[in-house]
């Protein structure tokens, strides 16, 4: 069952979808019946649609394994209100977290199981979210930006960009990106930020990936590595581009997101349960 809602963050009306579980599996049992919830969040001027259906492709899969699932439009994508390219990653930020306040208002959701999946620079936010907000326990990356402010730049094209005027904005897409903006990329460094997240991360990236380098999968993992707390565990696919825009490329992404998060929960269910 899929339901469209509509979030509040500020002045700005954000469009959203909310997947129910449609069937509980080894990795949702629970007392009370509560089952966990995925949040999506959609990369640089995307939807909560995706490429080819991506997120949409996603969410129905993750709720018939018996995962809530809030796919949502940044302000100023897809149908939500507000300018997207008037604020930046903190705007962004904000408004994943007003999305983490309604999915944990959820009845018969495990607060114990919040989990940010984050796409391109999706990603990013999500990291960033993650670190300040500890009601995200989990990270799922696909594909993430890891510094927003070059890779945003190099998307957009570094021509156009050097044509933006001080306090003004350049089109791309339609889309008005200002300088505040961009200096909202610069001043927001995932690498930097990261450590302050000490749940478990799975990072998956395609190789042939032309937007996004896929070298940096492998630098959030080992940055990962260095926290005090938490696991994180590493998978590319092959020859799967930014969007993952093939069948057999959208099947093994969500074959082996699904799969880790069922491994996850086992493994912290048997570790919690073990006792000396």
């Amino acid at each position: 069952m899929e339901h469209a809602i509509t979030i509040q963050s500020d002045d700005v009306e954000l469009a959203a979808t909310l997947h129910y579980p449609t069937q509980q599996t080894t990795a949702v049992q629970a007392d009370c019946q509560r089952w966990p919830l995925i949040i999506i969040c959609h990369g640089f001027i995307g939807s909560r649609i995706g490429v080819d259906r991506l997120f949409v492709k996603a969410a129905r899969t993750f709720s018939a394994q018996g995962f809530f699932v809030l796919r949502f439009d940044y302000g100023g994508c897809g149908e939500s209100t507000g300018d997207y390219g008037a604020g930046g990653l903190d705007v962004l930020i904000e408004q994943t977290r007003r999305v983490i306040d309604y999915g944990v208002s959820i009845d018969c959701v495990d607060l114990s199981r919040v989990i940010l999946l984050g796409h391109s620079l999706g990603g990013a936010a999500a990291v960033l979210t993650a670190a300040k907000d500890h009601r995200v326990k989990t990270l799922v990356l696909w594909s993430a930006v890891a510094h927003p402010h070059n890779d945003i730049m190099r998307i957009v094209g570094k021509n156009d960009y050097e044509k933006l005027p001080l306090g003004g904005s350049i089109d791309h897409h339609g889309y008005k990106l200002t300088s505040r903006f961009f200096e909202s990329l610069s001043q927001h460094q995932p690498f930097e930020q990261l450590r302050k997240f000490t749940g478990d991360v799975f990072v998956l990236h395609g190789t042939a990936d032309e937007t996004i380098p896929v070298d940096y999968a492998p630098l959030y993992q080992k940055m990962f590595w260095l926290r005090k707390e938490g696991q994180c565990d590493l998978e590319l696919v092959y020859q799967a581009n930014h969007t993952y825009s093939t069948t057999p490329s959208t099947t093994e992404l969500l074959e082996k997101t699904g799969d880790w998060l069922n491994y996850t929960y086992k493994r912290n269910k048997e570790w919690n349960d073990w006792t000396i």
